[in-house]
C-alpha cells in the first residue's frame, strides 16, 4: 500500500497550502506565534490523515461497488 503514503504526503501538503490562507491572529493571543505555528502543523497533519482515509476508503468501496 504505498500509494497510501503518497496521498497521504500529498493531503497534508494540500491542506497545509488550504491552511496558510486563514488569518489566525484572531484566535492567537499576541507574542504566540510558535503556537500558531504548532496549530496549523497539527491541523495540516490531522486534515491530511482525514482526506487520506476518506480517498483510500472510497477508492476500496468503489472497487467493491465495481465488481
Amino acid at each position: 500500500m504505498s500509494y497510501k503514503a503518497y496521498i497521504y504526503v500529498i493531503s497534508v501538503l494540500l491542506s497545509a497550502y488550504a491552511l496558510s490562507g486563514i488569518n489566525f491572529n484572531n484566535f492567537i493571543k499576541k507574542n504566540k506565534a510558535l503556537e500558531a505555528r504548532a496549530l496549523v502543523i497539527v491541523l495540516s497533519l490531522s486534515l491530511g490523515y482525514l482526506i487520506t482515509n476518506f480517498i483510500t476508503d472510497f477508492l476500496n468501496v468503489s472497487s467493491i461497488i465495481h465488481k
